[in-house]
Formats: structure tokens, sequence, C-alpha cells
């Protein structure tokens, strides 16, 4: 244990010294400092914890203080924690919560981790839509007193367990006494299926603004709701998956500093592999243009510059598409409108570029010495290629994400240095074959 580590337990740690270390902690150092805790301060912390380190620390302790710490969980927080666990071990967990929690939980385990059904809390408030407010009042007086978990609506259902309707908490305290459920609950539902895909319900969140969704089934039984907390996890999640995989690498599905060096290897090695190879072409490229260098070997002192202004013109494009994308911002069918928008700006961003790269070789005081007596045509030549090249590049980075979304692949994939490197050979071409109009007879 390093002497940083240490002095945290040289004395009783507090749950907000914990919390502020324990992402710097090896695995044994967190399991003894989170013993080290009061058993109400621990039952907090352990609940605050995301699943991989609940998960871990369940598994750290002997099996009769696993029940304890498992039981403590909500249903679909229980499945998520064991859902961490290896395949082989899942069943000790899921042995030792009690019989409905059981249920539960196996039911949800059978709904994939990123569905609507997977995220779900199968315990929520209920009613009969033929009782009395007053009675509806005291029956959730006394089931609220159990482990119900976000109580901020109560639904409504029949007999069958059809979903009829929904009364907020505070229309349900506000209305009179002698009327009953049906007569105040609002029929105009909000819902999510159980097989919705994560980044949709987070979606369905954001446009509803609600604190949480009921999950039906095709026939409208009511299975379970999904609160705002599940969702911002989700949120976290997809939003921490996408940027791994716009910077060039498989998403790492743990925290950096709880994943394994020869997993990260692993998660990022293939890509930069990919992306080597890719650049590779660049080089074929330059050695096909070898006679042009030759012939005027100040071309060669642009070529970064080139290439460079087009991958990041399309890096550009790709991320803001890419983002829009998975808010719902875009859809498959608005291409057209991001291609004329993408055409115009990829334009106008590639004269000024141009128009600086042109200036600055006009002005600069040693041109003649420098670019020879052509440096005007060299100038155009430089001012050319760069409207050229952010063109292209923007055009590339703003429509490849719409091509993978229609192939049913994740347009992160589409990351910054895929379409940077794309950019590089084309934007080579678009360079030499503008140096040949404008310099043919003079330079080459």
């Amino acid at each position: 244990m390093s002497p940083r580590r240490k002095s945290y337990f040289k004395e009783k740690l507090s749950i907000d010294d914990l919390r502020e270390i324990w992402s710097f902690l090896s695995l044994s150092e967190c399991l003894e400092g989170f013993k080290d805790i009061d058993r109400l301060e621990a039952e907090e912390f352990f609940l605050s914890l995301e699943a991989p380190d609940q998960a871990k620390i369940i598994q750290c302790l002997p099996e009769a203080e696993r029940r304890a710490w498992i039981r403590l969980l909500a249903p679909d927080d229980a499945a998520d924690v064991i859902q961490q666990v290896p395949t082989e071990e899942r069943q000790k967990l899921i042995d030792l919560l009690d019989d409905l929690s059981r249920k539960e939980v196996v039911a949800l385990l059978a709904y994939a981790e990123d569905q609507a059904g997977g995220l779900m809390n199968p315990q929520f408030l209920r009613l009969r839509p033929d009782v009395s407010v007053d009675e509806a009042i005291r029956y959730l007086r006394r089931q609220t007193q159990g482990s119900v978990k976000g109580m901020y609506y109560v639904y409504v259902l029949d007999a069958e367990q059809h979903l009829l309707g929904v009364i907020s908490f505070r229309e349900l305290l506000s209305a009179p006494t002698d009327k009953t459920v049906q007569e105040i609950m609002k029929t105009n539902l909000i819902t999510a299926t159980e097989n919705l895909d994560q980044e949709a319900l987070s979606r369905l969140f954001t446009r509803q603004g609600l604190m949480a969704i009921p999950v039906v089934d095709e026939e409208g039984h009511m299975k379970g709701i999904v609160t705002l907390d599940d969702i911002v996890h989700v949120v976290r999640e997809e939003a921490t998956e996408d940027i791994q995989k716009i910077g060039g690498s498989e998403a790492l599905d743990a925290p950096y500093l709880h994943i394994g060096i020869f997993k990260m290897i692993q998660k990022r090695a293939g890509w930069l592999t990919a992306l080597f190879l890719s650049e590779m072409l660049t080089s074929n490229t330059l050695a096909h243009y070898e006679a042009k260098i030759a012939s005027a070997v100040v071309l060669a002192l642009f070529i970064p510059l080139i290439i460079s202004s087009g991958g990041n013109s399309g890096s550009q494009a790709s991320t803001l598409v890419i983002r829009a994308l998975s808010l719902g911002e875009l859809r498959l069918r608005d291409w057209w409108r991001v291609f004329f928008r993408e055409l115009t700006a990829g334009l106008i961003m590639g004269g000024i570029l141009g128009t600086v790269g042109l200036l600055r070789i006009v002005l600069w005081p040693t041109r003649s010495a420098i670019y020879g007596p052509h440096y005007f045509l060299l100038a155009l030549t430089i001012a050319g290629s760069l409207v050229g090249v952010v063109l292209w590049g923007t055009l590339i980075g703003s429509m490849l994400p719409f091509v993978l979304r229609r192939l049913n692949l994740d347009p992160a994939s589409a990351s910054a240095p895929f379409v940077a490197t794309l950019v590089d050979v084309s934007g080579l071409i678009i360079y030499f074959n503008v140096a040949t109009l404008i310099l043919k007879g003079t330079l080459l």
C-alpha cells in the first residue's frame, strides 16, 4: 500500500473520505475502507455506488454477509449487480434473495441489459380505479412503508394488471376525498415497451420531462417502472461509450483505473492498427506523386497543412452529426438537409482557410526566396486545395455516420481518427490535382 493511501487508514474513515478516494484504491483497500465505516453509513455508501463496485464488494464478502447486502438492493439494482459477476457465479447470488425478490430478479434477467425491461423496477405503487381518494391515501400510507422505489406517481390497474391511468402524489392529495381514483386519473399515458432500447428510452424522458415512465407489454399489462435516476446512469454510460469510440478505441466498459492494462491495450490496439494500415495508403499516394514532388519540392512543405485541415474539418462534422443522431436531433431522412448545410459550411470554411493560406504566402517577406518566382501561383494552389479538401472532409465526416446508421452499425464508429485518416488520402489526391491544373507549365 502506498504512503498516501495508508494515511487514510490511520484513523476511522468517514463516508466522504471513502467516497473521495474510492476510485484510487485497490480491491483490498476498497474492502478495508468499506468495513471501516459505520453500518448505517456503509449502507448509504453502498447504495450510492455503481453496479460494478457493488458487485465487487459483495463478491469479496463471506456468504453470510453477502445475503444482507444483496437484499438491501431493489430488484432492478440487484439484477444489475448480478449481471456484473461471472455467469457461473450468478445463481449463488440469486439464491441469496428472498422468494419474492428472487422471482422478480429472475424475470428482469430475462431481458437484455440495454432494454427498458432490463432497466425497470417491478415494484411500484398501484391502485384500483373504483376506490375512493380517501381509501387510496390510507392504502398508500401502508404500502409506502415498504421499500418501494421512485414514489412519484401512482398507477391505476384493473384486475388483469392492465394500465388504465396514472396520478401524481400531488394530484391525489389535493383531490376531493369522496371522488374515486377513476375520476381523477390521467389516461393520456406515456409508456415504454419492454424491448425499447435504452437510448430511445432516454430520449423519451428528455422529451416528456417525467420522473418515471411505466413499462408495459404488448397487451398493455404493466410490468414495472423506469425512474429518472435509472436513466441518468444510462445517459452517462451511452455518452461515455460514444466519446471513447469517437476517440478511436472500443468502449472500455469499466472505469479507466479499474480496467486491466492488457484489456485496455486490446480495446485500443485494434483500432490503432486499422488506422495505421489505412495511413499506409497515404504513403502509397505520395509515392504515386513522387515525380511531381521532385519537380516542385516546395509542394511537400504544404502537405501537412493540407491533410490536417481536411482531417480536422471531417472530424468536426462527424462529431457533431454523431452526437445529434445520439440525441435524436437527426434522423436518417435528414441526411439531405445535413448534406446541404455542410456543403455550405465546407465552402465557407474552406474559403476562410484558403484566404489565410494565400495571404500567408503572398505577404511573407521572403516569399520569393522561399517559394520562388511563381509564389503567387503556389498561393493559388494552396488556396484552391484548401477549399476542396475542407469541403470534401466536411461532407465525408457528416455523411459517414448516416451510412453507418443505415447499415445498422453504431455511428460512433465513424471516429474522428478514422475520418481524418480517410480524408488524408483523398486530400492528397485533391492537392496534387489542383497543383497540376494551376502549376502546369511553370513548376510542373
